[in-house]
């Protein structure tokens, strides 16, 4: 018999098309968001001084196993707030990936799925989403989440960074733009974790310029110094996670 706890470990390959990808990365202090962290996990940070939790929010098409055909697959939006972080493997290997706070998706058979194949925390709210030519919009309701971004064309060059902003430039924040190569989740009672790869065949991140970010889940944290890092978005990117693997973590 398949335990609920097997299925929750990412048991099969996912792809989809994430159609458009936008990210806000928050910088808070490194000793307050370790606190959010599993034992097995450590935080990765700036200078030490900071560490970093971003918001995704991706329309993500034709989403299915791996290996069915395209037009099996469904098309969902998914919200995701994600700290950025390293694990050292039993074997001594350093990754560097994400762990996951909390997701959202604008489809309850979405939240059942992803709750039931990974360990994701996902819940179901409204979600309602535009993009002009010149600006990208998301808003909710129930989450109460509202951001406005303003696209830049490539012959105006890159808008500058928001303000407070850690980040020395738009290439240092690109190091903390995902998406990182690994997500991991964690079982304290059997101090099990999951270790799931992403792949994508481009990854072309493009800064915006933040307008309005309403974000209630990063308040919610009630982190001390909360600030604006950097805003990217990107399009049309082919993405495929593995099969999640499975190791025992030892202190």
């Amino acid at each position: 018999m398949i335990s609920r706890v097997s299925l929750t470990h990412h048991p099969f390959g996912v792809e989809a098309l994430l159609s458009r990808t936008t990210v806000l990365t928050y910088a808070a202090p490194a000793a307050e968001l370790r606190c959010l962290l599993p034992e097995c996990l450590t935080l990765d940070t700036l200078d030490d001084q900071w560490g970093f939790v971003a918001v995704a929010l991706v329309q993500t098409r034709q989403l299915r196993p791996q290996g069915l055909p395209a037009w099996l697959g469904q098309d969902f939006f998914l919200i995701g707030y994600r700290v950025f972080v390293r694990y050292t493997t039993a074997a001594g290997k350093r990754l560097r990936g994400l762990y996951i706070l909390q997701s959202a998706t604008d489809k309850r058979r979405m939240q059942w799925l992803g709750n039931l194949f990974t360990g994701y925390h996902y819940r179901t709210i409204d979600i309602r989403h535009a993009a002009t030519e010149t600006s990208l919009e998301f808003h909710s309701e129930r989450a109460g989440l509202h951001i406005a971004v303003a696209t830049v064309a490539a012959a105006a060059g890159e808008p500058g960074l928001p303000a407070g902003s850690p980040f020395g430039s738009w290439q240092q924040a690109r190091r903390f733009a995902g998406p990182l190569p690994f997500t991991f989740s964690y079982q304290p009672a059997r101090r099990e974790v999951v270790i799931v790869e992403g792949e994508r065949e481009q990854w072309r991140p493009r800064p915006v310029r933040v307008q309005a970010a309403v974000v209630p889940f990063i308040e919610s944290l009630g982190l001390s110094d909360v600030r604006l890092a950097s805003a990217f978005t990107m399009t049309d990117i082919p993405y495929r996670w593995k099969k999640g693997r499975t190791e025992r973590w030892q202190p």
